[in-house]
């Protein structure tokens, strides 16, 4: 429950006052005072480290962007003898998001200081971790950035190297959620040697059309992980649908001047979350993987048994659920 409570508190708050910075301070505070350690990146070392998606996204605000990583480590080895699995939790943190130069219609930005519930997902997942004395290592990765308008906007047409050197061509500036979860999620491969790497984000419209307000789509390749999510997601109340990850539709993604688009080409396919899936899945590497498209129950237009009007906080209870399942 107080899990639920930080990330809707945190989703709640007005972006004239939640910039990338307040919410890496929000952060530092809740993750220094449960004990954990918290590491946050300034522009300089975003650019020094390559942390493309990020710094491309946040070049058009005037709030400059950030990337916290909040770890939470057992005191104490496992009950069961084995050693410890470090579980990795990247969430989207897009602190406002107007659509970029690629601008969104009036009505669908009024929602958008939820833009950052992943982020706000991940933290409160590693804080209920800690609160919880889970047997499993936690690190919450939070990509923070306001997606605006402004004279240096990234635009449709370029090419964005991304953390560990893939480039990406741009063709819709209103899909950066993607562009940070790809630096965080390549980050998490390269860096943190995650036995789990999961991933949530308001993600796609199109994950919305396809499940509605009640199911949040998940995403992976491994079968024993996609149970163990649904399992959880029941148990806590917060229901998960499986979708596929069609590798047919991956040519969609193909570029002519990059490694990759992060939008689909080919307009025949459609399928806006799977494609989505698609291209976050090269960032993971070969770990094992999972993909929480939220955006549709992370947001309610009406109060409903224990979901409030605004941002639910969904996916904190079912990380946790699933967390505490695992040892």
């Amino acid at each position: 429950a107080r899990a639920s409570w930080v990330a809707r508190a945190l989703s709640a708050v007005p972006s004239s006052v939640k910039s990338p910075a307040w919410l890496a301070e929000r952060a530092v505070e809740l993750g220094r005072a449960a004990g954990l350690a918290v590491e946050v990146l300034g522009p300089a070392e975003l650019e020094r480290r390559g942390f493309g998606g990020v710094l491309a996204v946040g070049r058009g605000s005037a709030y400059e962007p950030r990337l916290v990583v909040v770890r939470y480590e057992p005191a104490t080895a496992p009950s069961s003898g084995v050693p410890p699995r470090h579980v990795v939790v990247v969430g989207k943190g897009i602190t406002y998001d107007t659509g970029g130069l690629s601008i969104k219609p009036r009505e669908a930005m009024v929602p958008m200081k939820t833009d950052m519930t992943g982020a706000a997902v991940a933290l409160a997942t590693v804080l209920g971790a800690a609160e919880a004395v889970v047997d499993h290592r936690v690190t919450a990765v939070l990509p923070l950035a306001e997606n605006a308008v402004g004279a240096a906007s990234w635009r449709p047409g370029d090419v964005v190297t991304l953390f560990g050197g893939t480039t990406v061509e741009v063709a819709n500036t209103d899909a950066e959620g993607r562009m940070v979860l790809a630096d965080g999620l390549a980050y998490a491969d390269a860096e943190l040697d995650p036995d789990v790497l999961v991933d949530v984000a308001t993600l796609t419209g199109a994950a919305t059309l396809g499940l509605g307000r009640g199911h949040g789509a998940l995403y992976t390749h491994d079968d024993a992980l996609a149970r163990a999510f649904e399992e959880a997601g029941s148990a806590a109340g917060e229901p998960l649908w499986r979708m596929p990850l069609v590798a047919d539709y991956r040519v969609a993604l193909r570029s002519d001047v990059a490694d990759v688009r992060h939008v689909p080409g080919d307009h025949w396919v459609g399928a806006g979350s799977i494609t989505a899936a698609l291209f976050l899945e090269r960032f993971a590497g070969s770990r094992r993987w999972v993909h929480l498209d939220i955006a549709g129950p992370a947001r309610s237009t009406s109060a409903k048994d224990d979901v409030p009007e605004g941002a639910t906080g969904f996916g904190a209870r079912v990380l946790l659920e699933w967390l505490t399942r695992r040892g």
